[in-house]
C-alpha cells in the first residue's frame, strides 16, 4: 500500500513550511536516506528525507507553503493506484478541520494542521520552479539560493561548480564579484523591488517563515506576559582586567562569556528565575539552559548553550562561536534551539548603553546587556574612571517578583564585579 508523505514538524515553533525545491521528481526511484526536498523552517533550512522506499509517485505542491501533516507526496510501487487513497486522506482532513477556521486568510498559519487542507492538493497553479537553459530545475543549496535572492539575482543565472553543476555559495559571491549583481531581479516577487546598490531593496519583501514566527511569538509574550523591568549598573573592572589577562596567556574570551557564565551561576541561587508559566503551574528548572540570541539577516534565531553553569568560559566561547556561525548560515539542529530556560540578548558590541528586550518565552526572563562605558565614578570617596555596563532584566510577573529578580540582579553583579567568585 502506497505511504502519504506529510509536512513533518522540524520545529518546536513550525506551523507550516516553505517547501522551497524537490531533489527528486515524480517516477524517481527513492530508498530510505534520499534528500526529497529541501524544506524552510522558521528557523533553518533543511532536508526532508525519505523513510520509505520505492516510486515517487506523487507530489502535493511544488513550491510554497505547506501545513504540518499537510499532504505533500505519495510513494508506493511503481504504478499503483494511489488516487482512493489520496481522497480519503484530503477528505478526512476537510471533515477534521472546524468550519471556524475555514473562514481564516490564506496568510494567517494554520492552528492545527488539518486546518488548510487544500493548501495540499495539486497545485498546478503554483509557482514555477526556477529553471536551468535545459528546462530542468537549478541545483543550488538553499544559502545559495537565499544569498542569491537578497542580492537580486535570477538563481538560474548563476554557473554551478557544485556536485552535478549544483549552485554553492561560493559560486554566488564570485557571481557579485564579477558584477554579476547587475542581473535581472529573480522573477516572481509579489511586488516590484527598486534596486539602488547590491546590498538595499526598497518595496514589498515576502515574509520569510521566520519573521512570521518572531512576529507571533514576541507579540505573544508581549502582549501576553505582563513584563516588568529591572535596570543595574554593573563595574567592569575586575572583569576587564581578568580578560586582559587571558588573553596574554592565548585565552580567548568575551565579555558575552563573562555574563553568560555569570547569569547561569546566578540562575542556580535563584531558581525561581529559571522557570516557566504554564498555566495552571510553574516549571522551576533543575539545568540552566541559557539561549544567547544571535542576530542573521532574516531576523533572530536563539541557540541555546545546555548546562552553562556546569561549563568553563572557554568552553562557552567556543560553543557560541560555532552555534552562532551555524546559525547565521542556517545549519542550526532544532535540538540546537531548544529547550532555554534563560535568555541573553547583548548589544552591547553595537554601542547600545541600555534596552530592554521582550521575554522569550516560555522563559521567566530575559536579560538585556549593553555595552561598556568608560565614565566618571566615584571609588573609595575618590573620582575615577569606571568601566560600567548596563544590564537589564525583563520579568514576567506571572512567575517572578521585583524582589526576586532584583536578588538574582545583586548575584549577577557580585559574580561580574568578582570574576573569581565564577572560579568557585
Amino acid at each position: 500500500m502506497a505511504e502519504i508523505i506529510r509536512m513533518p514538524r522540524l520545529s518546536d515553533t513550525m506551523e507550516e513550511g516553505n517547501i522551497v525545491g524537490w531533489l527528486k521528481s515524480v517516477g524517481d526511484q527513492v530508498e530510505p536516506g534520499d534528500v526529497l526536498a529541501e524544506v524552510e523552517t522558521d528557523k533553518a533550512t533543511m532536508e526532508l528525507e525519505s523513510f520509505q522506499s520505492g516510486t515517487l509517485l506523487y507530489i502535493g505542491q511544488k513550491e510554497g507553503n505547506v501545513p504540518v501533516d499537510g499532504i505533500i507526496a505519495i510513494i508506493g510501487d511503481k504504478g499503483e493506484d494511489y488516487e482512493a487513497q489520496l481522497k480519503e486522506a484530503q477528505a478526512s482532513s476537510e471533515t477534521s478541520a472546524p468550519k471556524e477556521e475555514e473562514k481564516e486568510t490564506p496568510e494567517a498559519p494554520a492552528p492545527t494542521p488539518a486546518a488548510a487542507p487544500e493548501k495540499s492538493a495539486p497545485a498546478p497553479a503554483a509557482k514555477a520552479p526556477d529553471t536551468s537553459d535545459n528546462g530542468g530545475r537549478v541545483k543550488a543549496s538553499p544559502l545559495a539560493k537565499s544569498m542569491a535572492s537578497d542580492a537580486g539575482l535570477n538563481i538560474g543565472s548563476i554557473p554551478g561548480t557544485g556536485e552535478g553543476g549544483r549552485i554553492i555559495k561560493k559560486d554566488v559571491e564570485d557571481f557579485i564579484a564579477s558584477g554579476g549583481a547587475q542581473a535581472a531581479p529573480a522573477a516572481g516577487s509579489s511586488a516590484p523591488m527598486i534596486s539602488l546598490d547590491n546590498d538595499v531593496q526598497y518595496g514589498d519583501v515576502p515574509v520569510t517563515q521566520m519573521r512570521k514566527v518572531i512576529a507571533r511569538r514576541l507579540g505573544e509574550s508581549k502582549f501576553t506576559a505582563p513584563h516588568f523591568y529591572l535596570t543595574v549598573e554593573i563595574n567592569m573592572d575586575a572583569a576587564t582586567a581578568a580578560r586582559n589577562d587571558l588573553k596574554k596567556n592565548d585565552i580567548r574570551v568575551s565579555f558575552n562569556d563573562f555574563v553568560v557564565k555569570a547569569s547561569a551561576m546566578a540562575l542556580k541561587k535563584h531558581p525561581s528565575i529559571n522557570s516557566s508559566w504554564h498555566g495552571d503551574k510553574i516549571t522551576v528548572h533543575p539545568h540552566v539552559n541559557i539561549g544567547v540570541a544571535v542576530a542573521v539577516p532574516d531576523g533572530l534565531l536563539v541557540p541555546v548553550i545546555n548546562n552553562a553553569d556546569q561549563k568553563s568560559m572557554t568552553y562557552i566561547n567556543q560553543e557560541v562561536r560555532t552555534l552562532a556561525g551555524k546559525a547565521k548560515e542556517k545549519k542550526l539542529q532544532p535540538a540546537e534551539m531548544s529547550g532555554n530556560t534563560f535568555t541573553i540578548s547583548n548589544l552591547g558590541m553595537f554601542g547600545i548603553e541600555e534596552f530592554t528586550a521582550i521575554i522569550n518565552a516560555p522563559d521567566s526572563c530575559i536579560l538585556a546587556v549593553g555595552s561598556i562605558i568608560q565614565k566618571p565614578i566615584v571609588k573609595d570617596g575618590q573620582i575615577v574612571i569606571g568601566n560600567m555596563m548596563k544590564v537589564t532584566l525583563s520579568c514576567d510577573h506571572r512567575t517572578v517578583d521585583g524582589a526576586s529578580g532584583a536578588m538574582f540582579l545583586q548575584t549577577l553583579r557580585g559574580m561580574l564585579e568578582n570574576p573569581v567568585r565564577m572560579l568557585v
